[in-house]
This record gives C-alpha cells, structure tokens and sequence, in this order.
C-alpha cells in the first residue's frame, strides 16, 4: 500500500500518499424523523446546527459492500451482531499491538453494509463505457498493476491530490475525522484525509458554468425542514468514485463528469446525524446510481491533526524506483548470503 500512518489512542496522524436519486422511486433514501421529544438545536441566524466534529471511526468495521450471506436484509439478527462484535474486537487487538498501532479502532454496528440501495447492498456492475475509464484507471489500488514508471501510473489519492467524492465522505482504517462548521450563508465540511475543506453554498446561489470541472466538484446547499441537502456536480472524472481504500469496497471503480452527487444531513439527536447519499453516474453504473446510509456520531473530543501528504511524497518515487528494479532484475536469482 501507498499510504503509511502513525495512530495513537484516541487519535491519529496520517503521513501518506496519498440525494437527488435518478428518479423519485422506491430507491430513494427514505426520510430520516429525530427522536421524540428532541428539539433540532439552532444556529443564532435561524439554521438547523449541524456543527461539530463527526468522525467515522465507529463504522470501520462496517463493509461498504453487503456480504453476499446477507442477501436484501439491511441489519443483523442479535446472534450476527455478536459475531461482528467479537470480529471487530479481534481486529482492534491485531491492529493494535506491535509498537505502532497500524489503524485506529472500530466498532461493529448492526448494519450489514453502508450501501442501502441496489436492495442487495451490491456494487453495480460496470457499463461497457465503465468497463473501458476502469482498463484506463492507474494506481496502487489497481489489482495486479505492477509497472509504476511515472506520476501517471498514480491516481489522485496516491499523488497525494484528493481522495474525490463519494470517498472522501466513507470511512477508512484512519484519519476519519469530519468537522461541520457553519456560518451564515455556508456550511463547511473539514476532511482530515486528505486536508481538504468542501465549502457548500446555502444561499440560493447558482452552480457554476458546466464547462468549470474540479476533482471535487462543486456543491451547493439548501435546506429541507431540518434536513440539510448538498447536490455536487462539475466534477472533472479524474478520481475512482470507490477504492479498496473503504473498508469492504470493491478494490477500484471510475467516476466520468456528469456524476452527481447528492447528500441528505438530518439530525436526529444531540449525537447522531443519519447521513444519506446517492451517487448518480449512468455512463458507468448499469443501474445509474447507488446509494448508501449510515449515522454520523458526535465526538467532540476527536483531534484532528495535520495529514501530512503532498505530491512530493517520497512514496511515489519509491514505487518507481523499485517497479524499474524489478523489470531489471526479474527472473535474475538472489545473491547467495555471505557467511
């Protein structure tokens, strides 16, 4: 793997390379209702409050893809949740020991993946188009990619640019944190991986021109009663749309620029936000779109410190360097040790 982390308890620092559904039908998020006898905190200027720090860490042990035993259902029976328990727990002790913890903890939810739609909680399959931007994909996520001869041969994630979107929103085994900030006119959604800040628009303003295309897109906001909804487009088709960064991802899928990327914020207590999304892509996706939801819990006590990865990471010229000795070498045997 490209990236490398140091986690401690409690936090961590990552050193690395780095719903507007097709249609309103059946596949579309449901609504999400606060608790009883809650009332949605305010911002002074009248908006839902939303703020916070809301990291992922709770759903690593959650697959973003529904293991084929689960069919359509969406949560585990009580004895399938005291496996998943007893799995993360070992996971957390594994990845925990040694000198340097190697990921920071999960935790197991009753949810049997983070995607909710198709039913199965399947990746869809890839269109003939899609199937072509994938033999066309470069990076360290590619299966069985071993040439690495220039930047090029790296996605954005491993050059250290961006992760993109629908990524940058799913957990992954680090640097999960997520901060809302707020302010009249905008929300703010600070990602620790990979350092980057989406400022989303509520004002009523206009997207911009088509023709402008970013690696994440561009946002704008509006709100739904308490609900907090983000449409992103513009997007320039330069980042994977999912990777095997996400734990339970399938290993590595394109994006082109007409994705669409919608979001639903609703708070539904003073800890939880139910997230929802649904990613729109047709010229890649054969069902056009899928869809995933998950809570987002309060931690206000999660610190988020610098990700320190830029394009100047020496990672990248390690894989080349060593992809070039390898061609060069390859079927040569190894040098019998000295005694």
């Amino acid at each position: 793997m490209v990236k490398r982390i140091l986690v401690f308890t409690g936090f961590s620092i990552g050193i690395g390379l780095t719903v507007f559904a097709v249609s309103q039908t059946a596949h579309a998020q449901q609504p999400t209702l606060p608790k009883t006898g809650w009332t949605q905190p305010m911002t002074p200027w009248g908006e839902p409050d939303l703020q916070g720090m809301w990291p992922l860490n709770h759903l690593i042990g959650t697959p973003f893809q529904r293991p084929e035993k689960f069919g359509t259902r969406r949560f585990m029976t009580d004895e399938e949740f005291a496996a998943a328990q007893k799995s993360v727990e070992a996971r957390n002790s594994r990845f925990e020991s040694g000198a340097i913890p190697q990921a920071d903890s999960g935790q197991a939810t009753r949810l049997t993946s983070l995607m909710s739609d198709p039913p199965n909680g399947r990746f869809p399959a890839l269109t003939p188009k899609g199937k072509e931007l994938y033999d066309k994909m470069r990076g360290s996520y590619k299966p069985a990619q071993t040439v690495f001869d220039s930047p090029e041969d790296f996605d954005s994630w491993d050059r250290c640019i961006t992760r993109g979107l629908p990524v940058s929103m799913l957990p992954r085994n680090y640097n999960n944190g997520i901060r809302i900030m707020q302010s009249p006119g905008y929300v703010l959604i600070v990602l620790e991986m990979a350092h980057e800040v989406r400022i989303i628009p509520t004002d009523g303003r206009p997207a911009l021109d088509p023709a402008i295309k970013q690696y994440m897109g561009e946002s704008r906001g509006h709100w739904e009663s308490n609900t907090l909804v983000v449409e992103t487009t513009n997007f320039n088709g330069k980042t994977a749309m999912t990777n095997a960064g996400v734990p339970g991802s399938p290993p590595l899928n394109p994006s082109t620029e007409n994705m669409r990327f919608i979001e639903r914020f609703t708070r539904t207590d003073d800890d939880t936000i139910e997230y929802q999304m649904t990613v729109t892509d047709p010229d890649v996706l054969t069902t056009g779109s899928w869809s995933a939801a998950f809570p987002m819990k309060l931690d206000n006590n999660y610190q988020m410190f610098e990700y320190a990865c830029h394009e100047g990471n020496t990672a990248i010229r390690g894989y080349i360097e060593t992809s070039r000795f390898e061609r060069v070498n390859k079927g040569k045997s190894s040098p019998a040790p000295s005694k």
